[in-house]
């Protein structure tokens, strides 16, 4: 990436002979008409697509896991809820902790969760954006950043195949959209804390990478594989003896970072909770036997067959590019001096500058570059690998938990192209009129034009989802005052009408009444015995 921003750097700077205006001087009025319309139109259509999300919020009732956080919520409280998952759930004790949170304010909580999610991560994708184009020499044009995020966010929600559980359902949002959404501040942190000239702030950030780490690795198993494989691949690039990085310190807070995360996972692996939840699946084949491993790897395929089927992943890439380019040409290009352009006095020799590291090698450069690539791809098998030993032949279904690679897949698609255009802009605007700049314009009219059309192509998943969604918030008041209605006047028993959405299990879901735990934690919310079919 230095490399990049060092080339373009050289080329703005490189003074030109004749006294007519620049051969770039075209290209510059491409920032005052195409790109900020183009910013504002990504934005109108993402951020509505977004805002439609955040506002189906208000219609979310409770469905499947709902039921039983919330009456133990009520019940337990907070400390009894978190209790209850280590000694007989799953083990983990942060997900269990943030959702008695959740849920000891009754439905608000589930509410307001997706808008909050959604503030959070488009906060975090512009000040990592932010940084990112700065660390390349850039002022970052902060409408298209903002663009940039929520066309990312449209897709996460959207994109996938279960929509209404990454962005709508808490329980799954808890598990797998929040992890995200806290790694990305937790990167933030490292980025501002480990360069930090005072050292409390710096072992402020240390402790932070080690506690944040041990919280995630009890909220999320995927989150915690996909982030920890991450940070142990960054922390060996970041050895001093590879020159990236001066210090040790960026390779102190990604160890810290994954002791937390292995921590973690061991207090939620030895728990009682996981221990019975263990005992509950049925025999089978080691998960490095040779079957198991080539079952993981066909799970692995059909997963990526499901993403690459989606032509609108696209729109991040592009998205990128367009950013890189309004990003280049937003920079200043310094002209050179009259003074020493015109002098003929000799000047004295400048001052010895003190010696400086030797920078990274270029193959350290593109390992770095290619970071995100065995972090997505083997992150994913891992998760895979997990779906299969948790949930069996259709684990890999549960696309929920793939939140945990697609947000860092959409980022690396993003970033290259930020990186395409960042390296591009400089070299058309450059070139003299009119190719150069008809070829920047072409350039980011067609980033424009496929960011807009893969980003509308949402639409349509969307408003399924409002349809369902709506519907089923009606369907469920009306029987939920029906049922109060029953039980204030001493009803023990009531019939219940299944309300199923995104594809989650709901009463009834099986003949064996002792394993139908759906329909208990109904009656335990209602206070009631049982409920049975209407």
């Amino acid at each position: 990436m230095s490399t990049m921003a060092a080339e373009g750097e050289e080329e703005r700077v490189t003074p030109h002979t004749h006294t007519g205006p620049g051969p770039g001087a075209g290209a510059h009025r491409l920032p005052r008409t195409l790109l900020p319309a183009a910013a504002a139109t990504l934005l109108a259509a993402a951020g509505a697509l977004v805002a439609v999300g955040c506002f189906l919020g208000l219609y979310t009732r409770p469905a499947s896991d709902d039921w039983c956080a919330a009456w133990k919520a009520r019940d337990l409280g907070v400390l009894g809820i978190t209790a209850d998952f280590y000694t007989t759930q799953n083990g983990r004790i942060t997900n269990a902790f943030l959702s008695g949170l959740l849920y000891s304010g009754g439905p608000a909580g589930t509410k307001i969760l997706p808008t909050l999610i959604t503030v959070l991560l488009t906060a975090a994708l512009v000040l990592l954006g932010r940084r990112l184009l700065r660390a390349l020499g850039h002022t970052p044009p902060l409408l298209l950043l903002t663009a940039c995020a929520l066309v990312l966010q449209a897709l996460l929600y959207y994109a996938g195949t279960r929509s209404y559980q990454v962005l709508l359902w808490a329980p799954a949002t808890i598990s797998h959209t929040l992890p995200s959404v806290i790694g990305l501040w937790a990167l933030l942190l490292a980025l501002a804390t480990v360069p930090h000239p005072r050292r409390a702030v710096r072992t402020a950030g240390l402790a932070g990478a080690l506690l944040i780490g041990f919280a995630l690795g009890t909220l999320s198993e995927p989150f915690a594989l996909v982030s920890g494989l991450a940070a142990a691949l960054t922390a060996v690039l970041c050895l001093p003896r590879l020159r990236l990085a001066t210090t040790l310190r960026p390779f102190t807070w990604c160890l810290l970072w994954c002791t937390g995360l292995l921590c973690g996972l061991a207090v939620l692996y030895t728990s009682p909770g996981a221990r019975w939840r263990r005992a509950q699946q049925p025999e089978k084949e080691p998960l490095l036997s040779a079957a198991e491993l080539r079952a993981t790897y066909e799970d692995w395929l059909h997963m990526w067959d499901t993403v690459t089927g989606q032509w609108a992943y696209l729109a991040a890439p592009a998205a990128g590019l367009l950013l890189g380019l309004a990003a280049t040409l937003r920079t200043p290009r310094p002209s050179p001096s009259p003074s020493t352009s015109t002098s003929t006095s000799p000047s004295p020799p400048p001052p010895s500058p003190s010696p400086t590291p030797a920078p990274p090698s270029r193959w350290t450069r593109a390992a770095l570059l290619l970071l995100p690539l065995p972090v997505v791809v083997l992150g994913s098998f891992a998760v895979a690998a997990g779906l299969r030993s948790g949930y069996g032949p259709t684990g890999w279904t549960y696309a929920r938990t793939w939140t945990s690679y697609l947000l860092p897949m959409e980022i690396a698609l993003c970033g290259y192209g930020a990186l395409l255009g960042a390296w591009a802009g400089p070299r058309l605007a450059a070139r003299r009129r009119p190719a150069g700049p008809a070829t920047l314009a072409a350039c980011a009219t067609a980033a424009f034009c496929l960011t807009l059309a893969a980003t509308a192509s949402l639409v349509p998943s969307l408003q399924q989802l409002t349809t369902t969604t709506v519907a089923r918030s009606i369907a469920w008041d009306a029987q939920n005052t029906r049922i109060r209605t029953e039980t204030a006047r001493g009803a023990t028993d009531v019939g219940y009408r299944p309300l199923p959405i995104g594809t989650l299990a709901e009463p009834f879901f099986t003949a064996d009444r002792n394993r139908d735990w759906v329909a208990a934690c109904i009656s335990r919310w209602y206070g009631i015995d049982r409920i049975h079919r209407r």
